[in-house]
């Protein structure tokens, strides 16, 4: 009598969120998010607030990366958690799927944790230092059932080295690791969920150039290969066009123009984008080539305690007039897939776009 062998039976994961044909990925509308700040005394009563993100609406489809641009302190790093749910929003809605996850409690969220995922900017706090690496990406396997009980040490092999890291050094610590590899198991633990949409947090902006170069093309090799959509927090102008099919620039809260990459860096409409994009090193200076208008911003940017009434923007801008301050320029659509809120919005009038190679 002759035996057959047979695969192991797998118990089935939990079921992922169905797609929604026709709809997008995710969908933020009108999001609004203020931290109060608390007086002194007793009661330490609520007195003002902060307002981080106000009013954002952004779609994201099946496999888009969707740049996020701005100075520091624009709301960039709070919408990526906001999208995560690590902060629950003020008001606002947060679809994914068309279903808004915006104030789900814990339980309610647990399927969604599984389909968006963080890269966070510093790969050495993102760690936990008294966790081997084995254990910080088998986490995410073990809490939504994705692999059989016992089995998580294989699969975190695998995502090690679909990372390009030894799969043996799954029993080894953080700190024996450099920055660009930590960076690495981060991405991994991100990876472990099978989710569709991935933040990334300036994932390269504490890495030598030489290693974000590896992490952006690991990176892009991912997306191709799994098809995750990406929303890309960077202050890099260079990287977010080398990586993202779409562009948002932020200014203190506020969108003020998003846009196909291509549209937005050869024809930025918005006075802070034209600005913006002048400030990036001019490669064509090292050829002899006549240095190009730079645009230099008056003042500092406003508290975001106590914002510039009508549009944010008019305190800094060479274009500001009387309807600015009186009234908030919608977003609107001023080419194909470009939107910008400005009144006076119009493409440069003299060339104020540095130029930023694709290879960058």
């Amino acid at each position: 009598m002759t035996t057959t062998a047979t695969e192991p039976v797998t118990p089935p994961a939990r079921a992922r969120i169905p797609a929604v044909p026709g709809a997008p990925l995710l969908e933020l509308k009108d999001l609004v998010m203020h931290f109060p700040i608390r007086g002194g005394g007793l009661l330490r009563r609520r007195s003002s607030a902060v307002q981080a993100v106000n009013g954002i609406s952004l779609t994201l489809r099946e496999g888009e990366t969707l740049g996020l641009v701005g100075e520091s302190g624009c709301g960039k790093t709070t919408t990526g958690r906001l999208i995560t749910r690590l902060l629950q929003p003020t008001s606002g809605q947060i679809l994914y799927q068309g279903v808004d996850i915006a104030h789900m409690d814990e339980r309610q969220l647990r399927p969604y944790r599984r389909e968006i995922q963080l890269i966070f900017q510093d790969p050495y706090s993102s760690l936990n230092p008294r966790h081997t690496v084995g254990t910080i990406v088998g986490t995410a396997l073990r809490v939504h059932d994705i692999v059989p009980k016992g089995k998580e040490i294989p699969r975190v092999q695998e995502l090690l080295e679909v990372v390009g890291l030894n799969p043996e050094h799954y029993n080894r610590y953080p700190h024996e690791f450099s920055g660009g590899q930590r960076q690495r198991i981060g991405i991994a633990r991100a990876l472990a969920a099978r989710p569709r949409v991935i933040v990334a947090d300036e994932p390269v902006s504490a890495l030598d150039v030489s290693i974000q170069a590896q992490v952006m093309n690991l990176l892009e090799d991912l997306r191709k290969e799994f098809g995750i959509a990406f929303i890309f927090v960077a202050h890099d102008l260079g990287v977010v066009r080398h990586f993202c099919d779409r562009v948002a620039v932020m200014y203190l809260g506020q969108i003020t123009e998003i846009g196909p990459r291509e549209s937005v860096y050869t024809a930025p409409r918005h006075p802070y984008t034209q600005a913006l994009l002048s400030a990036v090193p001019d490669l064509a200076l090292v050829r002899g080539t006549p240095p190009k208008q730079r645009i230099r911003l008056a003042g500092d940017v406003p508290s975001p305690v106590d914002p510039p009434s009508g549009c944010r923007f008019r305190t800094r801008c060479w274009k500001a007039a009387e309807i600015c301050a009186t009234t908030a320029p919608p977003l609107e659509e001023k080419a194909a897939g470009q939107f910008v809120a400005c009144h006076f919005a119009a493409p440069p009038t003299a060339s104020l776009v540095a130029e930023i190679g694709d290879d960058a």
